[in-house]
């Protein structure tokens, strides 16, 4: 049995570039499996040396929220007056928040 192309699943690629902490979404592959998917986004996506982590997950396995339903996801919520740290005494120490 042959596995064509048209049948690999779809590999979403994300990169660490060195000037960046997180990875971002540089695009989209399709592999018979993780190991060709790793190997295909090296030499497509860091092929000038813009990164020093690859992550490859089958497209499948991502959930995303639906962007038509985004006010009920994003809206704060306030009645749950513990996700905002108004009433805490912070130490000095902490400025970002």
């Amino acid at each position: 049995m042959e596995n064509t192309k048209k049948n690999w699943p779809l590999w979403e690629i994300f990169v660490r570039s060195k000037n960046g902490l997180e990875h971002r979404h540089f695009g989209s592959l399709h592999a018979a499996d993780a190991e060709m998917a790793m190997e295909n986004a090296r030499d497509v996506y860091t092929r000038r040396n813009e990164g020093v982590s690859i992550w490859v997950v089958e497209s499948k396995n991502i959930t995303a929220s639906n962007p038509q339903e985004n006010g009920e996801m994003f809206e704060p919520a306030q009645d749950k007056v513990y996700r905002h740290p108004t009433f805490y005494d912070l130490p000095d120490e902490v400025k970002h928040m």
